[in-house]
């Protein structure tokens, strides 16, 4: 399953999957860092259907279309408030989660996922790599529509903390 993980440097807006994975607060407001490069790229509509569904509990997943992005969705994974609580490492887990449930019910077979927390909200890179990758790949091997799994990184810092840890998982 691990095969499936793909670690990638760059920027998470142009990927071309099906769905890209937005670090969110339960709000849904689309701000700065991975949210507010998703909403400069993709355009009002993404934002204008988060009004519709906000707020949503901490640590749940919420989906929008992908406006002028080449990804057809955007998961919404709340793993944080607007004006706290920052990421912890239950509301990281669980975002992660329902993220992924999120992909299955759309039948999602590519999806691009940021290093959530690690930027607005200070999470640990290293929690975060941990947290990330053991869900991951425990959702993939229940069985999954998902084929491949990216991790897009904008720093490199993050990017070499990921592979690392993804090299001393069996």
């Amino acid at each position: 399953m691990k095969e499936k993980i793909i670690l990638k440097q760059g920027d998470i807006t142009g990927m071309e999957v099906d769905a890209i994975v937005n670090a969110a607060n339960l709000e849904l407001i689309m701000g700065g860092g991975v949210a507010g490069a998703i909403h400069k790229k993709g355009g009002p509509s993404i934002q204008e259907e988060c009004n519709k569904l906000a707020p949503i509990p901490l640590g749940e997943a919420a989906i929008t279309g992908g406006g002028a992005l080449k990804a057809k969705y955007v998961i919404h994974a709340a793993s944080m408030g607007l004006r706290g609580p920052l990421t912890t490492r239950e509301s990281l887990l669980n975002s992660i989660k329902n993220s992924l449930k999120r992909a299955e019910e759309k039948k999602i077979k590519s999806i691009a996922f940021p290093a959530i927390g690690t930027g607005i909200a200070g999470f640990p890179k290293e929690q975060c790599a941990q947290i990330m990758v053991d869900t991951i790949l425990e959702h993939l091997r229940k069985g999954s529509s998902l084929e491949k799994v990216y991790m897009v990184f904008f720093k490199g810092n993050i990017h070499d903390v990921f592979e690392k840890y993804l090299a001393t998982v069996k």
